[in-house]
Order: structure tokens, then sequence, then C-alpha cells
């Protein structure tokens, strides 16, 4: 295979004709990125992500006679991504049996490899906040001065601009520093943003043979790596949602599985406020991706209303009244639908209006990149 380069323009040489090259990929790196795919989708099982890589040895010759399905486990345990973990059964007078499971190290690989296969490679530079064009109490010095205020912080006067007013204004022989000639550094607001991502975890996220979860959970690893790359003082808290909704860890997220749920985002939307209002500062928002219309509701009683067929009035109106809810608290909701089911479609209609926040429908292709480009632009808000 051959390249055209350009290195400038050269009316005697113009274009240089090379051969190209390609870089030599070491054995374990090259099955590694197979690998961190295939235990996305076995929900952190590395025993069926193995199986897997068996099969698809037999079909395109991963591995080789010099690197072995065995060595790639080895250099797993002498990397630190996966380790032993003995399992102690009743009546075997200490002996165990070895299990293999993921290390942090790999917890974390997965949610950098989530985000360069969706959001691309991020440059190491740039980590920042949410820097607004409101002037305010921050900690990043705009390089403006402005005259001292009642109230402003005396840390921020500048006493060098300060006392050459003072000069200015009473004469050397007679230097005095009074309020009129001080100044203070102007600063810009950062605005840091709380975001609570909601997951769907009912049993249509992987019906009739249609893989929706997994592009959820890259989603989710991606965004919390985006997160702790680039605005470290952002937070952001993952919950899932079925027949009731309850929080996951970071970490856990690798292992998230569907279950057998109807869709309760009344429960998904009352848990995600709940953590919204913990959080100090102004700027929150919700996340939530889903593929089917709400049909599931907790009573008082304690017991689940359940409606699979059309739109139930009573659990819509419940999932309403949590839309007005969340925009009286200044909380808006951007919905990523990854189903074109009409009565989801009406529903996310009559909920975004209510809330006044966001919707899109998208394939499962270009879910990340455009909860990507929500979050980059939803992160700055004037307060």
């Amino acid at each position: 295979m051959y390249t055209m380069k350009n290195r400038g323009f050269d009316s005697r040489k113009g274009f240089i004709i090379s051969k190209h090259v390609a870089e030599e990929i070491d054995h374990f790196d090259r099955v590694f990125d197979i690998f961190k795919e295939l235990l996305t989708h076995t929900s952190g099982d590395i025993d069926e992500a193995f199986d897997w890589l068996n099969s698809l040895d037999a079909e395109y010759k991963i591995f080789s006679d010099e690197y072995s399905l065995e060595d790639f486990e080895e250099d797993l345990k002498k990397r630190g991504y996966i380790k032993e973990e003995i399992d102690f059964e009743e009546g075997n007078k200490g002996k165990g049996k070895g299990k293999n499971v993921l290390t942090a190290k790999l917890e974390s690989a997965l949610r950098e490899y989530a985000l360069d296969q969706i959001f691309g490679k991020l440059k190491k530079s740039g980590l920042g906040n949410h820097a607004t064009t409101k002037m305010g109490i921050g900690d990043e010095r705009d390089g403006e001065n402005r005259a001292f205020q009642f109230g402003d912080d005396l840390t921020r006067v500048d006493m060098t601009q300060s006392l050459k007013n003072a000069q200015i204004n009473n004469g050397i022989s007679d230097l005095r520093l009074t309020e009129n000639d001080l100044v203070v550094e102007e600063t810009k607001h950062k605005a840091q943003m709380s975001t609570v991502l909601m997951i769907d975890i009912s049993h249509s996220m992987i019906l009739y043979g249609e893989d929706r979860i997994t592009p959820a959970k890259k989603v989710a690893m991606a965004l919390v790596e985006l997160i702790k790359r680039k605005y470290p003082k952002d937070s952001i808290d993952i919950i899932v949602f079925g027949n009731e909704a309850w929080p996951i860890k970071i970490k856990d997220l690798p292992y998230l599985k569907v279950g057998p749920y109807h869709t309760n985002t009344v429960a998904g939307l009352e848990l995600a406020m709940d953590i919204l209002r913990r959080k100090r500062n102004t700027n929150k928002q919700i996340f939530m991706i889903t593929d089917g219309k709400p049909s599931c509701i907790q009573l008082p009683s304690g017991e689940f209303y359940k409606n699979s067929n059309g739109l139930d009035e009573m659990i819509v109106s419940k999932c309403l009244n949590k839309a007005a809810q969340a925009r009286k608290l200044k909380i808006p909701i951007t919905t990523f639908m990854i189903a074109q089911d009409p009565y989801l479609r009406k529903f996310v209609e009559i909920f975004t209006a209510q809330n006044r926040g966001k919707a899109f429908l998208t394939g499962l292709s270009g879910l990340g990149q455009m909860i990507f480009e929500d979050y980059e632009k939803n992160r700055i808000k004037k307060i």
C-alpha cells in the first residue's frame, strides 16, 4: 500500500510518494481491545469472554503458536487486570476453586475504552471547569480590575494597583491608602454541574434479539470517564430503573444486566431528584436512556401496578407530575429514546413539554455522541 504525503508543496518535487508501513501492534494489545469489547457484552463475565475469544479464534485465528489464550490470560494477571479469587465451599477442607475477576484497573480500562470508542481520543491537557461569562466570586482570575465594593473579599485586593492609586490621588509626601484607592481583581464564576444518568434495565432492553443495554452501558462508562478527565469538579451519579430504581456505583457499570422488569420511570425520577436535592451547586440535570414507555408504578400499599398496553392514564399522570416537579427545581431532563415505539414517542413528547427539557430519538450507534454533545452544551449556565 502506498500513501501520498504533502511535505510542503515544492514546484520541483511536488508531492512525495512513500510506502506506508503499518504500525506493529503488540500481541497483547491486539487481543486486549477485543477482550474489552467482549467483557462489556458479557457484563464482566471473564469466563464467558474467554469462551467467545476461543470461538473467534477458531474462525478468525486471533491467537498463534507464538501467543495463545493461556499466554493472554497470564499477561492479564501480570499486568494487574484480572486476579484469581478463591471461593471456599463447605466440605472441601480448606481447598477452594479459583475464579478470575476484574480488578479496579480493568474496570477503569473499560471506561477509557468506551470513551475512546464513542467520543474519540481526548487530549490529556485541557482539564477544566465550566467557566461562565458571569462575573462573581471564583478562583479563576480574569485579568481585569474594578473599584472595591463593600463586601468584597480582601484577599482579592490588588495591592500594587491600589498603592499606585494612592500615590496618584494623595501624592508621595502624604501617602494615605483609602477605600477609594482600592481595586480588586475580577474573577469569573466557575459553574459546576451535577448529573444523574438514568438507565432503563427493563426486559425490553434485550427484547427481540436487539441488545440495547450494551450501548447504554458504554455511554455511562464513557460519560463517567469524560467527567473525571475534563470536569473533575462535576459529579455524576448512575441509577438504574426497572420495577424499582436504585443507585449503582461506577465500578459496577461493566456488570450491569437487564432483568425481568417493567419500566417504572416514576421511581427513577424520584430517586434522581432526591440525589440532586443533596447537591449544593446550582447546575443540575438528568439524562434518561430508555427504550419503552412507563408501564409500572408502586402504589402506597407497596404493591406494583403494571400495564404494558398503550399509555396508562394513571402511570402517565404520575410521570408528568415528576416532570413538573423537576422543572420547579430547575432540573432539566434530557430523554434519549433508543426505540421508535409510537407510544414511547407520544409519551416523551408530552413529558418533555411538561419539563421543558429536551428529547432525542436516536439509533444505538448515535447514542453516545448525542449524549456527549448535550453534556457539553448543558454544562454551562448563567446563575
